[in-house]
């Protein structure tokens, strides 16, 4: 049976296959990663990336090998994931860029908060940089691009919102999303088994502390 999931090549070592959103990215990856003896298979938003030994076979071999593990379709699905819910103190240092956010928005930090607050989101894919988290679900009101200067240094746990996602920086460093809050939560905890405890394929929901809320 001939696969819809047709590899195109994307450099010396990487496969791509188009996905029709993040949980059929999973459910492609971790068909792959079963089937094969990949060097990496990371799922994306709408694709798959697949990096081979080159040295072990090349593209077109490796084509068709990912072409024949997903011949038959996708056996299944993810169900829904564990939920997480992580604190967020909004605005102030916490949130640098709230106040200029429910501006353009026209809504007050309230009603912005609540928004963010009172749905379940879901993590759509990890990149950019390690653990960082692509969070869909963002009400449509909320929806803003990314800010056209990014800045230098973003600290570890802030809490962003761009183009449709919420971002969860878990390492410090620099970043282009709207800062409208920072969480507690360790999202990279270096002596664990997993330093990442954030997952594609997780729900989330988000919950406002007070900033006297914040461990010690």
């Amino acid at each position: 049976m001939e696969s819809r999931y047709v590899p195109t090549q994307g450099g010396d070592e990487l496969l791509s296959v188009a996905a029709a959103g993040p949980p059929e990215a999973q459910a492609i990856a971790e068909q792959l990663r079963a089937a094969g003896p990949w060097l990496e298979v990371v799922a994306g938003i709408d694709s798959v990336v697949v990096r081979f030994d080159a040295v072990a076979c090349d593209a077109a071999e490796a084509s068709r090998r990912i072409e024949a593990a997903l011949a038959g379709g996708i056996r299944q699905l993810p169900v829904d994931g564990e939920l997480l819910e992580i604190p967020v103190v909004y605005g102030g240092d916490y949130g640098p860029d709230l106040e200029q956010a429910c501006r353009t928005l026209g809504l007050s930090a309230d009603e912005f908060v609540a928004m963010h607050t009172g749905s379940e989101h879901h993590v759509d894919m990890i990149g950019f940089t390690p653990g960082f988290a692509y969070v869909g679900g963002l009400d449509k009101s909320l929806r803003l691009p990314r800010r056209t200067h990014p800045r230098q240094h973003v600290p570890a746990g802030s809490v962003g919102i761009a183009d449709g996602r919420t971002g969860l920086y878990s390492l410090p460093g620099p970043g282009g999303w709207t800062l409208v809050g920072r969480t507690p939560f360790r999202l990279f905890e270096a002596e664990a088994d997993n330093p990442f405890p954030i997952r594609a394929g997780m729900r989330i929901r988000f919950k406002a502390i007070a900033p006297e809320q914040w461990p010690a």
